[in-house]
């Protein structure tokens, strides 16, 4: 079974910088990445995904701060997070999927595979 291993998480103060990644256990052949987020007693949101052909896209509230990479070749995703904020504050998901990322603002893919999660703490 193929599974996905984030890292790269951790505690930092707000406007601080932390890069997370995502690694595939075996081939994937994914066309969407992407990374998700849950806060305490929160819903799990989308953050951001990346579509083989390069088309990226973000939630609203990352959007200037976080970016999104891919090395689909290597079935790698990243998670580059500048200017944390306490808000940003939850586990961090990975995910991928076989399809194409949708294009429908707000629509996130419901995820073929998905990592463990890994802890992300800002602090004012």
């Amino acid at each position: 079974q193929v599974q996905l291993m984030e890292s790269g998480g951790g505690s930092v103060q707000a406007g601080g910088s932390l890069r997370l990644s995502c690694k595939a256990s075996g081939s994937i052949n994914a066309h969407c990445l992407g990374w998700f987020r849950q806060a305490p007693g929160k819903e799990r949101e989308g953050v951001a995904d990346i579509s083989r052909d390069g088309d990226t896209r973000y939630a609203d509230s990352v959007k200037g701060r976080f970016t999104i990479s891919a090395d689909f070749t290597r079935d790698t995703l990243y998670l580059q997070m500048n200017s944390l904020k306490p808000e940003d504050t939850g586990v961090y998901f990975c995910a991928s999927d076989k399809f194409y990322c949708f294009s429908t603002p707000g629509r996130w893919m419901t995820g073929q595979y998905w990592g463990q999660g890994t802890q992300v703490t800002v602090s004012s």
